[in-house]
């Protein structure tokens, strides 16, 4: 299956260093940090991105403290913690834990969400694209359009202060903190998932997502009736609990990946390459190589970098599903990009 490769304008011999941020640290494979909006440019551009064009719509974030994300958060966390009791423990659970695990965390944030949908480092049959966008849904990191939208716009201002989850304001505002205030770039939204508004079904997801953990809810308890476990055991398990770990792990990208690593790549911004990040979120933890070549199927470049989202994506290939792949031409040595 043939591959659509990528390149990136390396910075031209003689040319200022720009806004590298780690210094002593070498980049093999480098970009113009100018591709990232910066300073007071950022602010600019980001209120001009905001504001919508005529007879386009307007993104609507809460003014002021969100605090129904604030009680929402609470009581998941709360739920997760009931779920850990002795008397819900059981192999049955780990089970419904880990396996939705993988389709929530893995098929839908890292594949449907991320890769396929905000990049669109690969293509898929309509069905299938759809599938990973309900799986991302179940992950009730809100719906598509919106994510998709979101996470745009953070490559547009990574680590300035447009972006929404800037690390330079610390851990805890990038990790969590800033899903509880007013997120001006939900303003962007529109402007930045045209491709993605036009579906119906994308947008009939996108205002209910959170519906559908009830059916998930009953499929679960369902289960853990039938199969002696217990209803209740299965359904803390398999949502509160695998909900706590999938939000925890991947928040972990947007604070631990740019604080803690290595940055191989001048990005323009602080990414970092994280190995145990990478080992939770399955290989989403490579951020500085994501950063650099953004719109790459593989995030892990070389044998040392594991990447399990590729790995899938290379199975779809080879099974005739994933189309027009997208890598990076230098990111590796030639041949190590299969």
């Amino acid at each position: 299956m043939a591959v659509t490769p990528l390149s990136r304008p390396g910075i031209q011999p003689g040319a200022p260093a720009g806004n590298r941020r780690d210094a002593g640290t070498k980049a093999r494979h480098t970009r113009r940090p100018a591709t990232i909006n910066q300073g007071a440019d950022a602010l600019v551009r980001a209120r001009a991105l905001h504001d919508p064009r005529r007879g386009e719509p307007r993104g609507v974030s809460p003014k002021g403290t969100r605090w129904g994300t604030i009680g929402f958060m609470v009581l998941i966390h709360v739920l997760a913690v009931v779920a850990l009791l002795p008397r819900f423990w059981s192999v049955e659970a780990v089970a419904a834990l880990l396996v939705m695990y993988w389709v929530t965390a893995c098929l839908g944030v890292t594949i449907g969400y991320h890769r396929l949908l905000s990049h669109r480092s690969f293509r898929v049959p309509q069905w299938l694209e759809r599938f990973f966008a309900t799986c991302g849904a179940l992950s009730c990191q809100h719906g598509p359009i919106d994510w998709v939208g979101l996470h745009r716009h953070h490559h547009k201002f990574s680590d300035t202060e447009a972006d929404h989850h800037d690390s330079n304001k610390g851990f805890w505002w990038s990790h969590m903190a800033w899903m509880f205030e007013e997120i001006p770039a939900m303003a962007a939204v529109p402007r930045l998932t045209g491709d993605l508004a036009t579906d119906p079904y994308y947008r009939w997801l996108n205002k209910g997502f959170l519906l559908l953990q009830v059916p998930l809810g009953l499929l679960l308890f369902w289960i853990g009736t039938v199969t002696g476990a217990g209803g209740w055991a299965l359904v803390l398990w398999g949502i509160p609990l695998r909900l706590v770990i999938v939000y925890q792990c991947t928040w972990l990208v947007n604070s631990a990946t740019h604080m803690w690593g290595e940055a191989v790549h001048d990005s323009g911004d602080k990414s970092k390459n994280n190995p145990w990040v990478a080992a939770l979120t399955f290989g989403e933890g490579w951020h500085n190589n994501h950063h650099a070549y953004p719109h790459s199927a593989r995030h892990g470049f070389g044998p040392r970098q594991f990447d399990l989202t590729w790995q899938h994506i290379r199975l779809m290939r080879a099974l005739g599903l994933a189309t027009r792949v997208r890598l990076p031409r230098a990111a590796a040595p030639t041949g190590s990009m299969s």
